[in-house]
């Protein structure tokens, strides 16, 4: 008698992804993008990761929100490692060999995207922070009195 073979069951916190993913990774791209600009966005609450041509023209997109992460686990590196994988993958699939990019804001997710890009195999020409730095711009609110 054949013995059943054992089921490997998906992480408990990954089966809820796994839906999302397969409607949003494995959807065609039509233009192949040799070289790419990667956005980093993180904020407080969110990262978002955009992927474009040189021109400026979106190719892909995600965020941990639309990763399947609500509520305070958006903010976690790990859910920006998430959106990050998504933004890029079909993006490696096709063929991406270099990539820059620009990081914006002072978010939990922000070396962890990084990191993430830099392990998927796309060759880094820059990395360039663009963080916006007033240089003493408004004026600050009135002295609170007791």
């Amino acid at each position: 008698m054949k013995k059943a073979k054992r089921r490997i069951s998906i992480p408990r916190m990954n089966r809820r992804f796994m839906f999302v993913r397969s409607r949003r990774l494995y959807k065609t791209i039509k233009r192949k993008i040799k070289k790419g600009l990667i956005h980093i966005k993180t904020s407080c609450n969110n990262t978002i990761i955009t992927v474009t041509d040189w021109g400026g023209q979106v190719v892909s997109w995600d965020s941990a929100g639309t990763s399947g992460f609500k509520g305070p686990k958006r903010k976690t590196p790990y859910a920006a490692q998430i959106a990050t994988k998504n933004a890029i993958y079909m993006l490696v699939k096709l063929g991406m060999e270099r990539a820059a990019i620009k990081i914006k804001g002072g978010g939990a997710g922000r070396a962890t995207a990084l990191r993430t890009i830099a392990h998927s195999g796309v060759k880094l020409s820059f990395i360039r922070d663009v963080t916006p730095i007033p240089h003493n711009g408004c004026r600050p609110p009135k002295r609170r009195r007791v």
